[in-house]
């Protein structure tokens, strides 16, 4: 069995699209086993909660320094065997270290066609803001392997959602999470667990 940790800092919503193929089968050989919060606030705790998921909250702030912090991380990521991490809506930067440890085996998902808008700084409503000022027609979302430079690593898979007139950012977020990020999420951990990736 596949051990899945995922990643969260916020309300958890690709989270739960995860929980939800999860139930309907759909990660043959794979379990999400623990949910990693950088937030004691994040509603996504709740959620693993409410479906038997172990969690852990590791917080910048409680650690004298990175490597501290790393190697908490890395020990509660070793103590339940994880063989795959997933990036959902998780605002902290993984340091080098934690990347290398686990390389081709951390996927992110990022709410534009990557290399569009996207990088350090590049992140929850700013992605879709910064979509709209440029004036695109087309947005997306991207699933891609986390390397050391922030969405740099090779991508997976990427969908494509139309900007459509009157769109604030709040709704273009919205719609690249309903069109596209909540179903390339859960698909391309599948294709992870059944070695398709």
């Amino acid at each position: 069995m596949l051990n899945i940790a995922v990643f969260v800092s916020g309300g958890g919503t690709n989270f739960q699209a995860l929980i939800d193929a999860q139930r309907a089968g759909k990660f043959p050989g794979g379990e999400i086993t623990l949910c990693v919060s950088s937030s004691k606030n994040a509603y996504a705790l709740e959620r693993a909660r409410q479906n038997g998921i172990e969690t852990a909250i590791l917080r910048r702030r409680d650690y004298p320094s990175q490597e501290a912090l790393d190697d908490a991380l890395l020990d509660v990521l070793e103590a339940h065997d994880i063989g795959l991490i997933v990036l959902a809506g998780y605002l902290s930067i993984l340091s080098e270290r934690v990347v290398r440890a686990y390389d081709r085996k951390i996927i992110n998902v990022h709410p534009s066609l990557i290399p569009s808008f996207c990088g350090a700084g590049y992140y929850g409503l700013k992605v879709h803001e910064a979509a709209l000022a440029y004036g695109v027609k087309v947005t997306g979302a991207t699933v891609h392997f986390v390397n050391e430079i922030p969405d740099a690593g090779k991508i997976i898979l990427q969908k494509a959602v139309e900007v459509r007139e009157g769109d604030t950012p709040e709704i273009l977020q919205c719609r690249v999470m309903e069109e596209a990020e909540w179903q390339l999420l859960p698909q391309a951990v599948a294709m992870f667990c059944q070695g398709e990736i």
